[in-house]
C-alpha cells in the first residue's frame, strides 16, 4: 500500500524482453539527493516500490539501483511496454505503519492508461487535462482522488471522457510531471473506494 506521494525519481537504466520462461526485468537507478535515495540501504529483496503508479517488486539490490520483474500483463496493461532507457520514473516505498497519510491510500494496481490531452498555466500551477476510457470514466469524481503515474491528485473537473487536475510546482518539480507532453500515456489509479462501491451497485 501506498500513499501518492513520491519521495524521488529513478531512470530505467537496462532493460531485458521477456522470453519464453521469464518475466521482463527493469533495471531503475535512483536520483540522489532524493528522500528514496538516502533511504536505498533500507530497501530489501521483496520490497514493494511504487514505479510510476506499478507496485512492483524488488528482485535485486545494488547501492543506487534495484532491479524489477515486469509481467506480460503489466506490460498490456501499462505505459511499462513503452518505457525505453533513460525513462524517468516516479518512485515511492511501501507505507509503514505510522507514517503520515499525506495523500490517499493507493494499491499500485493500475486500472489502464489516459492520454495527456492539454496543459495550461493557472497562475502559479499548471492544469492538466486527460482522456480515459469509459471503463476508467466512470470511477472519476470531481474532488475525487486518483493517482497519475503514482502521484496522489485530487480532480478538479470532469467533462465527458476527460477530467483535469492542477499540479503544484513542487509537484512538478519531483515527479516526473516535468517531462510530460501532451499526447503522452500515463498510468492511472482510480480510488478504490470508488471501484469497490460501484462494483457493491452492480451486484445490488
Amino acid at each position: 500500500m501506498f500513499t501518492g506521494i513520491i519521495t524521488g525519481v529513478g531512470v530505467l537504466r537496462h532493460k531485458e524482453s521477456p522470453g519464453e520462461k521469464r518475466d521482463a526485468r527493469y533495471v531503475i537507478e535512483a536520483a540522489a539527493g532524493t528522500a528514496f535515495w538516502a533511504d536505498m540501504n533500507s530497501i530489501v529483496i521483496g520490497a514493494s516500490i511504487n514505479c510510476s503508479g506499478c507496485c512492483l517488486t524488488v528482485v535485486e539490490h545494488e547501492a543506487n539501483s534495484f532491479s524489477v520483474d515486469v509481467s506480460v500483463e503489466t506490460l498490456g496493461r501499462t505505459t511499462l511496454g513503452s518505457w525505453s532507457i533513460g525513462e524517468t520514473i516516479n518512485l515511492e516505498r511501501a507505507l509503514r505503519i505510522g507514517d503520515e497519510l499525506g495523500g490517499h491510500l493507493v494499491s499500485g494496481h493500475v486500472d489502464g492508461v489516459a492520454k495527456v490531452t492539454d496543459r495550461a498555466q493557472r497562475l502559479g500551477s499548471k492544469c492538466w487535462k486527460f482522456h480515459c476510457t469509459k471503463e476508467i470514466n466512470r470511477f472519476i469524481a470531481q474532488k475525487g482522488s486518483v493517482a497519475i503515474n503514482g502521484v496522489s491528485l485530487t480532480v478538479n473537473e470532469v467533462d465527458g471522457s476527460e477530467f483535469g487536475v492542477n499540479i503544484i510546482p513542487h509537484t512538478e518539480a519531483v515527479t516526473n510531471f516535468n517531462m510530460l507532453a501532451i499526447g503522452d500515456l500515463v498510468n492511472i489509479e482510480v480510488d478504490m473506494l470508488a471501484r469497490y462501491v460501484a462494483r457493491l451497485r452492480e451486484m445490488s
